[in-house]
């Protein structure tokens, strides 16, 4: 299957930290093309304020083996040895295409990888903190994890930072603004280059 005018993808991708859920608000706010978010689906519950079909769509396990058998997903993961299940579905892909937009997907390294395997046209961006201190910084000032996840989490982004260079672009997010005006102008260079085919 080849990527057509009416099914172009957008994956980013980035340690816990790096900023990617302000970025993701922004850019689908804020982008030269018509960003379509695409909905998760995770086998883990919700937390405080989630709502299904919007933050996530919260699956049993059960159901969501049963539709990966079924070949409903682009991609899967097991997400920080937690035991809970995370996916794209290509339902959300065809979402997006259906109205005309761009696949947005904010998904991690090894998922990344899986949809370029397909797609290979995908536009990849990998999102990173100046440095490693900076990172473990924001972990921290989440106050959210314990400390057995935070180390979890630093030892994952050492791992996934090794696989940047497989990424096409590469976006420092030292400040929010530089970082969205960056990926935005990554954004319609691509338009201007796809319609240019």
């Amino acid at each position: 299957m080849t990527q057509s005018a009416n099914r172009r993808i957008v994956v980013l991708s980035g340690p816990s930290g790096s900023g990617k859920t302000t970025i993701v608000k922004r850019l689908t706010e804020d982008s030269p093309v018509a960003l379509i978010k695409s909905v998760s689906a995770t086998t883990r519950p919700p937390r405080p304020g989630e709502l299904d079909g919007d933050d996530y769509w919260f699956l049993g396990t059960e159901e969501f083996r049963t539709r990966l058998d079924a070949g409903e997903f682009i991609e899967h993961a097991e997400v920080f040895s937690s035991g809970f299940l995370y996916g794209t579905l290509w339902s959300e892909l065809n979402r997006a295409w259906s109205v005309g937009g761009w696949a947005f997907l904010e998904i991690d390294v090894e998922g990344a990888l899986r949809v370029v395997q397909q797609y290979p046209e995908a536009v990849t961006i990998f999102l990173q903190t100046p440095s490693s201190a900076e990172f473990e910084r924001r972990l921290r000032a989440r106050g959210t994890e314990s400390e057995e996840v935070i180390q979890r989490r630093v030892a994952t982004a050492e791992q996934e930072l090794k696989q940047a260079d497989r990424y096409r672009y590469t976006v420092v997010n030292d400040r929010l603004e530089t970082a969205v005006s960056e990926i935005c102008e990554i954004l319609k260079a691509e338009e201007k280059n796809y319609n240019a085919q």
